[in-house]
């Protein structure tokens, strides 16, 4: 996704949490993490952090999408509702996913 635009938030290990005074809950890097991604094959590789962001969405990569049109599906996080995919069996997930998050699902 990050070929296609998108910003890491962080590598291996992310915070989760309430932003102060707002219903939503936060992704951000752990204090001191660096802002590094590996590239398997290539190594590590400059990726500057975006910093504190909404989780707009969760994506279970354990369960596969079965269905061409899913149901739509949400899962509760530190007490909100958040929409919910499940990892579709098609190489474009990433580009579908990035078209997702910058214009949203007619429902």
């Amino acid at each position: 996704m990050m070929a296609l635009g998108a910003q890491l938030i962080a590598d291996d290990r992310t915070e989760l949490c309430h932003w102060d005074g707002a219903d939503e809950v936060i992704a951000r890097a752990p204090k001191g993490l660096p802002s590094l991604i590996e590239a398997r094959g290539i190594g590590l590789l400059n990726a500057p952090l975006a910093g504190s962001v909404r989780v707009a969405v969760v994506v279970d990569l354990d369960e596969t999408e079965g269905q061409r049109m899913p149901e739509l599906r949400d899962t509760l996080l530190l007490g909100r509702y958040i929409p919910l995919l499940h990892r579709p069996a098609t190489p474009h997930f990433a580009a579908s996913l990035y078209h997702y998050l910058m214009f949203g699902r007619k429902d």
